[in-house]
């Protein structure tokens, strides 16, 4: 029916994945991050299992990418300048490790930094200089090979360092397109075959633009106090969903 879908995913899953894109990638533009994490819980309903992250990845990088080109006059090239070095170390050691460690345990780490980053006093100014940012984005990179969740904390982290909601939007942006980069390099060496899934990531990185001009329409009407209060509502649902998760695994 759907030529370019690839094997083990139905043309029905395939449609409501297409429309959750749209929505997902609308989402994290209007209100900072959260789609990623929600088209990922998505996808794990109806993409095999070893396809998962490997998928979401590339969809994810396409999605941010496009983001970062509508709002590029808005990036922390500075943050930026920090995040780069520890996505290629982080990216160099998961590859080296690439295992299965237990899911609950990321989960709870990361859970933990995004309510802290959300809700307790501001992160001393030598965390947010380019120690900070290098240390966060090659452990975050690191983790992301393995849970693909890391989203959320990336997001918590910059918003430690800007209050302007567009700087926030289009700086996360930027370092989650070059934390995806390396996924495709890492799982493509590892074995996993992305012709298989090229149309379809075609397909869905296209709906999210569409979603991601909306979001971006959504943003310029908000105020940044508001944007603030969103965000981190949005974090901590998410964060409380990575627990329930991580619960869940450990008592099973």
């Amino acid at each position: 029916m759907l030529s370019f879908l690839p094997p083990g995913l139905a043309p029905e899953f395939a449609m409501i994945l297409l429309a959750c894109s749209a929505l997902t990638s609308l989402i994290t533009a209007a209100f900072g991050a959260g789609g990623g994490v929600m088209l990922l819980a998505l996808m794990a309903m109806w993409v095999p299992p070893a396809a998962i992250i490997p998928v979401h990845g590339m969809i994810q990088l396409g999605s941010n990418a496009g983001r970062m080109a509508m709002t590029w006059r808005h990036v922390d090239w500075r943050v930026i300048g920090a995040f780069l070095p520890g996505v290629v170390l982080g990216a160099i050691v998961g590859s080296l490790v690439l295992v299965r460690l237990p899911a609950w345990l990321w989960q709870v780490t990361i859970a933990a930094f995004i309510l802290y980053l959300c809700w307790a006093p501001k992160l001393p100014a030598l965390a947010l200089g380019r120690g900070g940012i290098f240390a966060a984005s090659a452990l975050t990179s690191f983790i992301s090979l393995f849970v693909g969740a890391t989203g959320p904390l990336v997001a918590a982290f910059i918003r430690q360092i800007h209050s302007d909601r567009f700087v926030t939007v289009s700086t996360f942006a930027t370092a989650m397109t070059l934390q995806h980069l390396p996924k495709a390099m890492v799982f493509g060496f590892a074995g996993f075959v992305f012709r298989d899934w090229l149309w379809f990531m075609v397909a869905m990185i296209s709906c999210g633009f569409l979603g991601t001009w909306i979001g971006l329409k959504i943003l310029g009407r908000l105020e940044n106090r508001t944007f603030q209060r969103v965000f981190n509502l949005l974090l901590t649902v998410l964060a409380l969903r990575l627990l329930w998760l991580a619960w869940v695994q450990w008592a099973g």
